[in-house]
C-alpha cells in the first residue's frame, strides 16, 4: 500500500481528533483536555514496552475523581468512533471493504478474464450470473451498540470529509465543510451514546430498512451498472433485466428463537413496514421518471396500452404511481389500525410493478432511445428485481422444541398419547400420515397454551402474507427429520397453500456430525419429497458450534457436514442451498467474506448461497453506498469463482490431519470449559458478563435461560464478554495444543505449511487466527484478573490460559514462517496500533468500574453505571468485530 494512502487515513484521524479536542475544551475546559492528553500519552508510552508508564496509567485512572469517570470514558469512546469513520471513509475511497494481503484483493474484471482463460465461454458468464441466487440476510444480533441518531451524524461527518478532499481548489467550499464538521462533532459529543431502553424488534427492523433506504437503494443499481459494463466488454451483452444475483432477506422481526419479544403481531407489523417503505421509495423513483420521460416516440404496444395520450410514458407512469401511492396509504392505514378505502388496486406482486416499467423500457429501445432506456428507468427496474415489493424477504426462525410442544398438546387433546414421548419412527409416521390426509387435524376451537397459540398465530400470519415477502422457515436446534416434518404439517394445517422452504439449523457439534444422516433420511421419505420438490435448504450454525466444541473442531465439523450434504443432495437429485449463520467475529465464523466463501468445500457454492450479515457488520459493509457497492462485488466475485473455478478436493492426508488436529483441540477445549470446575467462576469474575445484561444492545435476552452455566449463555454475549477483556478465548482455545503437538512430530511443520499453501480452508483458518491474536492482549487480560479475581485457584487458571495464548502465538508464527503477526496485512495492523492507546484506558476504567459495582453490590450511581456501559461500547468500537 502506498505511503499516500496511509497519509490520507492518518490526516483524517488527526482532523477528527483535533475537532473533538476543541469541542471537549469548550464544554469542560482546557484542564480536562490536559487530563485526556495525559492519559493518552501514558497509554501510548505503555504500548512502547514502558512498564512504568503502564503502572502510572492505572494509578492515574484509579485516582480520577468520580465526576471525571463518565466524561473520560466518553472522550475515548468518541475518538474510537471517529477513528472508525476515518477508516470507513478511507475504505470507501480506495475500495477496500475487507482486509486482504497485497495482491489478493478480489476484482470482478480480473476474475472474468481468469474464467474466460480457464475455457468458459463468455455466454457461460452471463448465464451463471443471471442464475446466481445469493441472499444476504440482515440480522439484528445485538452487537450494534451505536444509536441510530449518532449513526446519522457519523454519516454526515463522512460526507464532510469527502467534500473537504474534493475542494482543494475551492477554499470557500472546504471552509464551509470544516465548519459543518465542527458542528456535527459538537452535536455528537452532546448526544447520549447509550440507549436508555432496549430496542424493540420493530426498532431493529426499522434500522435494517434504513440501511436499504440510505445506502443499498443507491448501491444496487450502481452495482448492476458496473456488472453490465464488464459483461458488455467481455461477453457483448448486459445482465438480463430481471436477473438479481444478489438479494436481501432479514431476520429482524422474524427471529423468535429465544426472543419472547418477537410475536406474531410483531412479524405482521414488520411485514407491513417493509411494504410501506418499499412503496414510499418506489413512489419517489416514479415521480422522477414521470418528470424525465416526457418523450412522445413510442412503440405500438405502449400506444395500445395508453391510447392516444401525447406523452405515453408519463400516462403509464401516472397510472402506476397511483397504485404505488395507494399501496403506501394502505400499508400505513394497516399499521395505524385504520380502515382503508380506495378505488385504486394496490400492488401485491413484483410483476405488477415490473411489467409497466418493462413496457416503457422496451418501447424506448424499439424507437431508438436506448440511452434514455438505460438511464434512471433501468436503475428502477434493477431495484424492482432485487427488492421486490417488500425490500427484503422475511425469514421466520423458531426452536424445534416449540413445534414439538404444539404436537404434544394436540396429541394429548385428541387422546393419542404424548408426542414428546414417542420415538422418532412414531413421530415420522404420524406426521407423514397427517401430511397426506385431507381432513384438518387441529380442532377449530382448541383451548391450548399461550405458547402453542403463539406458534399457531405465527403460521396464520404466514398464511395471510404473499409468498414474495417471505423467505425461509428456519428451525433452530433441529436434530431429526421429524423437526422438519412438524413445520411442514403446521404449514399445511394453518398456512393453507403457502409452502416456504424449510431449513433445519445444525448448530452443535453433534448436530453437525448428524446433519448428513438427517437430510439423507428426510430426502428418502416420498411424502416429504413430493411436498419439498427438488430443492433443500440447510443452515450451518457457526456461533453455537464454536461455543460447544471450540473453534477448530467446529470449523472442521462444519466443513465435513457441508461435504456430506453436497453428496447426499447430488445423489437425490436435489438442489442444495447452504445457509451460513456467520457472525462478525472469528469465534462466530466471521472474517473476510471472499476468503470464507472460497474456503468452503468444492460444490457447496453452486451459484446459490445464503449468509447472515450481523449486528455492526451491516453498517461496516453496507452502511454507505460506495462500501455497499464494493461489498456486493466481493460476494459476486466469491460465488462466481467458487461456482466456475471451485477449489480442489482436499487430499486424504489433509483430512486425516484435520481429524487429528480437531480431536486434540476439542479435548483441550472441553477440558477447560466443561470439565474444570474453576472455569465458570473465573469467567463470571474476570469478564463483564454479569453487567452485559444491562447494556441495551438488542431485543433478545442475553441468556436462553436465566439459570445455568456457560451452556445457557447465547453465543454473542459469551464472545462479547471475552472480547472486552482481550483474552478472545472462544476463538483460539485448543488450537495451540493441536498445532504444537504436530510441530513436535517429524514432518509436522512441513505438512501444516503445505496445507496452508494449497488448501483454502486451512489457509483461511490460520489467517483468521492470526488477525484474532493480533487483537488479543494477555497483559490487559492479566490486569482484569488482578483487579477482579481474589481466589488463588482462579488466578492459577487465568495464568494458565494466558500461557496457552502466548504459546499459540509462538506456534502460529512458526507455521506461518513469520517474525510478527500481520506482517503481510499492513492496514489492519496499523488500525490496531492506532486504536490501542485509546482502548487501553477504557480497559483500565472498565475493570475499575466493575470492581466498584461489585463492592456496591450492583448499586453504583447512575453516572458510574453509564460510564461502565460506555467503556463496553468504546472497546467494541475500537475492536470493531465484537460479537
Amino acid at each position: 500500500m502506498s505511503h499516500d494512502l496511509h497519509e490520507s487515513l492518518r490526516d483524517n484521524v488527526r482532523i477528527l481528533g483535533d475537532s473533538l479536542g476543541r469541542t471537549i475544551a469548550d464544554d469542560l475546559g482546557d484542564g480536562f483536555v490536559d487530563k485526556i492528553e495525559t492519559i493518552r500519552g501514558l497509554a501510548k508510552r505503555g504500548r512502547q514496552d514502558d512498564s512504568e508508564s503502564r503502572r502510572e496509567l492505572i494509578e492515574y485512572l484509579r485516582a480520577l475523581p468520580e465526576k471525571d469517570l463518565l466524561p473520560v470514558t466518553r472522550a475515548f469512546n468518541q475518538f474510537l468512533n471517529f477513528s472508525n469513520i476515518a477508516e470507513q471513509h478511507y475504505r470507501a475511497r480506495f475500495r477496500r471493504v475487507e482486509d486482504y494481503k497485497p495482491g489478493t484483493q478480489p476484482d470482478l474484471g480480473e476474475l472474468l478474464e481468469r474464467i474466460r482463460g480457464a475455457g468458459h465461454a463468455p455466454r457461460k458468464l452471463v448465464e451463471t450470473l443471471a442464475a446466481m441466487r445469493v441472499e444476504l440476510v440482515l440480522t439484528a444480533h445485538p452487537t450494534e451498540v451505536i444509536r441510530r441518531t449518532l449513526i446519522r451524524k457519523y454519516d454526515a461527518i463522512d460526507e464532510c470529509l469527502t467534500t473537504m478532499e474534493g475542494a482543494t481548489e475551492r477554499e470557500e467550499i472546504a471552509a464551509r465543510a470544516r465548519g459543518r464538521l465542527e458542528e456535527l462533532i459538537s452535536q455528537a459529543w452532546h448526544t447520549d451514546e447509550i440507549r436508555h431502553e432496549r430496542p424493540t424488534p420493530v426498532d431493529e427492523a426499522k434500522w435494517g430498512f434504513a440501511v436499504i433506504e440510505n445506502s443499498l437503494w443507491q448501491a444496487v443499481p450502481d452495482f448492476h451498472r458496473e456488472l453490465d459494463d464488464l459483461l458488455l466488454a467481455s461477453a457483448g451483452e448486459r445482465l438480463p433485466l430481471d436477473a438479481a444475483p444478489l438479494r436481501f432477506a432479514s431476520w429482524m422481526g422474524g427471529d423468535r428463537d429465544g426472543n419472547p419479544n418477537v410475536t406474531a403481531r410483531v412479524t405482521e407489523e414488520v411485514l407491513l413496514l417493509g411494504r410501506w417503505m418499499a412503496a414510499d421509495l418506489y413512489a419517489r423513483d416514479l415521480l422522477r421518471l414521470k418528470s424525465e420521460l416526457s418523450m412522445w416516440k413510442a412503440n405500438g404496444a405502449l400506444r395500445a396500452e395508453v391510447g392516444s395520450d401525447p406523452e405515453p410514458y408519463r400516462a403509464l407512469l401516472k397510472r402506476l404511481l397511483a397504485r404505488v401511492e395507494a399501496t403506501r396509504d394502505w400499508a400505513k392505514a394497516r399499521l395505524d389500525g385504520r380502515p382503508f378505502d380506495s378505488n385504486v388496486a394496490i400492488i401485491e406482486t413484483r410483476d405488477q410493478l415490473y411489467a409497466p416499467l418493462l413496457s416503457c423500457y422496451r418501447s424506448l429501445c424499439d424507437v431508438g432511445l436506448d440511452t434514455i432506456a438505460n438511464g434512471a428507468l433501468l436503475d428502477t427496474l434493477r431495484r424492482v428485481a432485487v427488492f421486490g415489493v417488500s425490500l427484503t424477504k422475511l425469514d421466520i426462525r423458531q426452536e424445534a422444541g416449540r413445534h414439538a410442544q404444539v404436537f404434544d398438546e394436540l396429541s394429548d387433546c385428541l387422546g393419542l398419547g404424548h408426542y414428546r414421548e414417542w420415538d422418532e419412527a412414531q413421530r415420522q409416521d404420524f406426521l407423514l400420515e397427517e401430511l397426506e390426509s385431507p381432513r384438518p387435524l387441529i380442532p377449530r376451537r382448541w383451548d391450548c397454551s399461550a405458547e402453542t397459540r403463539e406458534v399457531i398465530d405465527t403460521f396464520r400470519v404466514i398464511a395471510r402474507e404473499h409468498r414474495e415477502a417471505l423467505g425461509t422457515y428456519v428451525i433452530s436446534m433441529a436434530g431429526q427429520p421429524s423437526d422438519v416434518l412438524a413445520v411442514a404439517l403446521l404449514m399445511k394445517e394453518v398456512g393453507g397453500d403457502l409452502h416456504l422452504p424449510i431449513a433445519p439449523l445444525f448448530e452443535t457439534l453433534d448436530d453437525l456430525n448428524r446433519a448428513g444422516d438427517v437430510i439423507e433420511r428426510l430426502l428418502s421419505l416420498p411424502g416429504y419429497r413430493r411436498m419439498a420438490g427438488d430443492g433443500q435448504e440447510v443452515m450451518i450454525g457457526y456461533s453455537d458450534s464454536a461455543k460447544d466444541a471450540g473453534q477448530l473442531a467446529a470449523a472442521w465439523a462444519q466443513y465435513r457436514a457441508q461435504e456430506q450434504l453436497v453428496g447426499i443432495c447430488r445423489k437425490h437429485d436435489v438442489a442444495l442451498t447452504l445457509f451460513h449463520g456467520r457472525g462478525g467475529t472469528v469465534g462466530r465464523g466471521g472474517g473476510p467474506a471472499h476468503a470464507a466463501i472460497l474456503s468452503q468445500p468444492p460444490g457447496s457454492v453452486n451459484g446459490s448461497l445464503r449468509v447472515t450479515e450481523q449486528g455492526e457488520m451491516i453498517r461496516f459493509k453496507f452502511g454507505q453506498p460506495d462500501i455497499a457497492l464494493r461489498s456486493m462485488e466481493i460476494y459476486a466475485c466469491a460465488v462466481l469463482e467458487a461456482t466456475l473455478l471451485p477449489p480442489p478436493d482436499p487430499e486424504p492426508v489433509w483430512r486425516e490431519e484435520m481429524d487429528r488436529l480437531s480431536d486434540i483441540a476439542h479435548r483441550a477445549y472441553v477440558g477447560v470449559v466443561r470439565e474444570d470446575p474453576d472455569f465458570v467462576p473465573y469467567f463470571r469474575s474476570v469478564t463483564p458478563e454479569s453487567a452485559l445484561g444491562r447494556l441495551p444492545l438488542g431485543s433478545r435476552p442475553a441468556k436462553r435461560r436465566q439459570e445455568g452455566g456457560v451452556e445457557s449463555l447465547r453465543a454473542i454475549p459469551w464472545i462479547f464478554a471475552w472480547t472486552q477483556t482481550r483474552l478472545m478465548l472462544p476463538a483460539w482455545l485448543g488450537s495451540g495444543e493441536a498445532f504444537a503437538t504436530r510441530l513436535d512430530e517429524p514432518g509436522g511443520r512441513e505438512r501444516l505449511r503445505d496445507m496452508r499453501a494449497r488448501w483454502p480452508f486451512f489457509g483461511t483458518y490460520l489467517d483468521m487466527l492470526e488477525m484474532l491474536l493480533a487483537k488479543a492482549d494477555p497483559d490487559i487480560a492479566a490486569y482484569y484478573e488482578r483487579r477482579l479475581v481474589d481466589e488463588p485457584a482462579l488466578q492459577a487458571l487465568g495464568k494458565s490460559l494466558r500461557e496457552r495464548l502466548s504459546r499459540l502465538e509462538t506456534v502460529l508464527l512458526d507455521i506461518l514462517d513469520q517474525d510478527t503477526l500481520l506482517e503481510h496485512t499492513p492496514l489492519i495492523r496499523q488500525a490496531i496500533e492506532v486504536r490501542n492507546p485509546y482502548i487501553d484506558p477504557l480497559h483500565g476504567l472498565q475493570a475499575e468500574l466493575l470492581q466498584r459495582n461489585r463492592d456496591a453490590d450492583g448499586a453504583i450511581s447512575p453516572e458510574l453505571s453509564r460510564a461502565l456501559m460506555v467503556t463496553m461500547a468504546g472497546i467494541a468500537a475500537g475492536l470493531r468485530n465484537t460479537g
